[in-house]
């Protein structure tokens, strides 16, 4: 019903990519904490960071569904930090980079972006504000053809590695969230600084703290109109959303798929574990739940790709599928006995990893009561103009 034989060719030798060119570095990546700049220029030259981005910079303008095979098998092997990193530079960062940028900027920063040249991040979170994005405190005051940036950023995917800034910041304080822009801006700025942060999960990828103290950057590196960078936030807010409870179905179908081949091979009085009937009951419910999270995304997904402004959707997507996954690989874990508990074995981690979920990219909490707005007050959300 969404996937076409392009669509599963592009799965296998997806697959087959990650199988030969990163799962063999993961372990190295997730202690070392950062990942080695080779593997951005492969992705690159196989075209897996244009998949969604316009053909005249480099991109292949392909369908969500594209988008969807790509978050999925970056689940499978295994390490959240490094599906983190590359999700977050094609969804977060060069999102922004596409729709809001102008030709100059996209020759600039998008089409290296797809090449693999440069690496994006994607500032918005604060020390204070996280979910509630019109309390963020950074501030950009123009000054002549330049703005200048003072604040701080936190939680920051690739935020000390990447090579440009995709940059939340106030250019009218007293206005709230009508008084937000969005910027872009070279790592190599001065005035920009950065810290690594020491996270439960994702070891791979590079959380950070960035502060920026005076930060002169050209007014030209302002993306679309003064004031209207909250709602460019909103409005891609629904795909990053999306992409998170994707990432969710996907971790948690991993989890359950490795601990029913584990069941297979495990004996205990005489028999393998999984004929007896409490694990298959288990295994049951949580294939259940795996595949009607599955396919809600999946519908989610088809009416974002036919133009659909699907925020009140994506919301409970993510809010649903990331709490089922942390529910689905805490009780995978589960049938691996002390094995699950075992870092030799893939569970410890992606138990980890997981918990990031209903955290990142709106807490659960705030999924909630934009839920409740649109089905109890009847709020609607509309796309930026």
């Amino acid at each position: 019903m969404y996937f076409t034989e392009e669509h599963e060719s592009f799965r296998q030798s997806f697959k087959e990519f990650l199988q030969k060119e990163v799962t063999p570095y993961i372990d190295e990546w997730e202690k070392a904490g950062t990942i080695d700049r080779f593997i951005w220029k492969k992705f690159g030259e196989m075209g897996y960071f244009g998949i969604n981005s316009p053909e005249e910079y480099g991109g292949m303008n392909l369908d969500l569904f594209y988008t969807v095979i790509f978050l999925e098998e970056l689940q499978k092997i295994n390490s959240g930090g490094f599906a983190a990193a590359m999700w977050a530079h094609v969804f977060l960062a060069m999102t922004h980079i596409n729709k809001e940028g102008d030709d100059r900027i996209k020759t600039e920063y998008l089409a290296p972006s797809i090449d693999g040249e440069k690496i994006g991040c994607l500032c918005i979170s604060e020390p204070f504000a996280g979910s509630d994005v019109s309390g963020i405190r950074t501030t950009a005051v123009k000054k002549g053809d330049a703005y200048i940036i003072n604040g701080s950023k936190t939680f920051i995917t690739n935020g000390v590695y990447s090579d440009y800034l995709v940059v939340a910041a106030k250019t009218n304080p007293d206005l709230g969230a009508k008084g937000i822009s969005i910027f872009v801006m070279d790592r190599k700025t001065d005035g920009i600084s950065a810290t690594k942060l020491n996270k439960l999960g994702w070891k791979a990828s590079d959380t950070g703290e960035i502060a920026f103290d005076n930060v002169v950057i050209p007014a030209e590196n302002l993306m679309g109109e003064e004031g209207k960078g909250f709602p460019y936030i909103m409005q891609h807010f629904a795909l990053e959303r999306l992409v998170m409870a994707v990432n969710a179905h996907a971790r948690a179908e991993f989890a359950l798929e490795y601990a029913i081949q584990y069941m297979s091979e495990r004996q205990a009085f005489g028999k393998s574990i999984d004929k007896f009937q409490a694990l298959r009951h288990s295994v049951a419910e949580m294939a259940s739940e795996i595949e009607v999270c599955k396919e809600f995304n999946y519908s989610v997904a088809k009416r974002l790709n036919d133009g659909e402004y699907v925020v009140k959707e994506a919301s409970m997507a993510k809010l649903t599928a990331t709490k089922m996954a942390d529910e689905v690989i805490y009780n995978s874990l589960q049938l691996l006995g002390g094995y699950g508990y075992i870092e030799d074995y893939p569970l410890a981690r992606l138990l980890r990893d997981s918990r990031l979920g209903p955290i990142g990219g709106g807490t659960s909490e705030i999924l909630k009561e934009v839920i409740a707005k649109m089905v109890i007050d009847k709020k609607q959300y509309k796309p930026a103009t």
